[in-house]
Formats: C-alpha cells, sequence, structure tokens
C-alpha cells in the first residue's frame, strides 16, 4: 500500500533572503505572470507570499539560512518544497511509519491543529504532505476552512 495523495496543493520556493529580494520576486510574479499574492497568508516569523495559481498556489519565502521553524538544516519547512494533499494525515503517519519512511511534522503553522508532514525522495526533494482541508493554499477548500485559517 502507498499513501493516497489526492492533489496538489503548492510548491514552496526560496527567492532569496531580504525583504527586497522578497518584493522583487513578489513584482515578477505580479507584473510579469499575472499572479496575485493571497491576501490572508500570514506565518509569523516566515516573510513571504503565497501567490495564487488556478486553485493552487507558488509560496515565495525569504530565508536566511535556517528557518525559526525547522528542526534542523534539513528538516526546514522553508526549504523548497511540493505539497501535497492527503485524505487523512494521521492515515497517512500510519502508512509512512509501516514503510519506514522517515518524516518530520509540525502542527499549528496552517491552523491551531493542522499538522503538516515533511519528507525527503530518495534524491533529496522535500515533499510536504498535510490533510485536505486545512490549506487555504487550496481554493477548493471549504469556505469555513479558509476562513478560520485568514
Amino acid at each position: 500500500m502507498a499513501v493516497h495523495v489526492l492533489e496538489l496543493h503548492h510548491h514552496g520556493i526560496r527567492v532569496g533572503t531580504t525583504p527586497a529580494e522578497l518584493d522583487q520576486a513578489r513584482d515578477f510574479y505580479t507584473r510579469v505572470l499575472g499572479l496575485t499574492p493571497d491576501p490572508g497568508r500570514n506565518i509569523p516569523g516566515q516573510p513571504g507570499y503565497w501567490m495564487d495559481l488556478g486553485t493552487a498556489q507558488i509560496h515565495l519565502m525569504a530565508v536566511a539560512g535556517t528557518s525559526s521553524l525547522a528542526k534542523s538544516p534539513r528538516e526546514d519547512p522553508s526549504l523548497p518544497h511540493v505539497a501535497l494533499a492527503v485524505s487523512d494525515i494521521q492515515e497517512a503517519k500510519k502508512e509512512l511509519d509501516r514503510l519506514g519512511q522517515k518524516y518530520f511534522s509540525i502542527i499549528g503553522v496552517t491552523g491551531p491543529y493542522a499538522e503538516q508532514i515533511f519528507m525527503h525522495d530518495p534524491a533529496g526533494n522535500l515533499i510536504e504532505l498535510h490533510q485536505i482541508g486545512t490549506c487555504r493554499c487550496n481554493k477548493t477548500a471549504p469556505a469555513g476552512v479558509v476562513a478560520r485559517m485568514s
């Protein structure tokens, strides 16, 4: 068996280390690509913009070194990553444990109880899993969920 992935939610990228570099990136994604920033995006201590793209987003992050949310330099949710939704995050964790897949989790970033799981693929790419409907990065999330996260 495997973790059942439902959909792509966002792609997180680092765009520099300073507010000026972050603003240059926002300008590029807005002016050149026509994307708009999500006005409800706010992670304390994590400068960035969540750029809306259809039903998903591109997360632009400006971080110098390791972020305040990191558990270690390799266990840092501000590293470039792709985020995928699963139907049940607890079931996903059980399956990852059964498979012997190492992961780390962060609770409370996208909502008071929302849990995000991060793991590396064999090439070292960071993959995020979160439960569908708990992240405003997907515009198909139920309205009540998005409103609670604003």
